[in-house]
């Protein structure tokens, strides 16, 4: 089975970008995905360049922070904060053509960094609202770069970034037993989906996954590969 360890929100806050540079250096991280509008984005860009053994993808964003495109009233609240949340599908579908303008800004504005872009995925993992299909499969073909494993574009094989999403390395599924587990998956390809992190006061007023981030930082970095793991480059 081939394995990738993608650890999300790089950028979000320097701890965090700090705690996932140190889950590639010394643990089995291989890849992360930026935040264009984190509170440490250049920051990371910054550190992102000092590492180049590190496949940085991005992390697009509806549900956090504000948005990097001006006019685009229909997905934000008085503050000018995107209006969407974790629990976006409960809301009212945005409108795409808005959506489709910022992810752009977005890729774009990850491309002016000069980092090769290596795949896509997105904060609180929206890109898989149904509503997003056809765009989603758009910006993958456009910018020629794969996606995360979503239920909405599992009949697109040919743009996945892997056969198969491990959500399940999260608070208590975040723990040692992971590989007995995956042992049991019918797939040929997984992405494992981590958040560690050195928590910081900029995490405490961000987020509310906040300790269990160093535990999996601790795990990440004590983790021994069975022989049967291809890690993926």
């Amino acid at each position: 089975m081939k394995v990738l360890f993608n650890a999300d929100d790089f950028g979000l806050t320097k701890g965090v970008t700090d705690g996932i540079l140190h889950s590639h250096t010394h643990g089995v991280v291989q890849s992360t995905t930026l935040m264009m509008n984190g509170l440490a984005t250049e920051y990371a860009v910054e550190k992102a360049k000092m590492f180049p053994s590190l496949h940085i993808g991005i992390h697009l964003v509806l549900t956090y922070g504000k948005p990097l495109s001006e006019h685009v009233p229909t997905l934000v609240n008085e503050q000018g904060v995107f209006r969407y949340t974790n629990a976006f599908l409960q809301m009212e579908p945005p409108n795409i053509g808005e959506v489709e303008k910022e992810w752009r800004a977005q890729l774009d504005a990850f491309l002016a960094t000069g980092l090769p872009l290596h795949h896509i995925d997105s904060h609180h993992h929206v890109h898989g609202w149904d509503v997003f299909k056809e765009l989603i499969v758009k910006l993958s073909n456009e910018y020629q770069v794969p996606v995360r494993y979503t239920d909405s574009i599992k009949n697109y094989p040919d743009i996945l970034l892997t056969d198969s999403l491990w959500l399940e390395f999260y608070e208590d599924g975040a723990n040692e037993d992971l590989f007995s587990r995956l042992k049991k998956l019918e797939s040929n390809s997984v992405e494992i989906m981590t958040h560690p992190a050195i928590v910081d006061l900029d995490l405490r007023s961000v987020s509310s996954y906040q300790d269990k981030r160093e535990d999996e930082l601790h795990i990440l970095c004590n983790m021994e590969i069975p022989e049967w793991v291809e890690m993926m480059k």
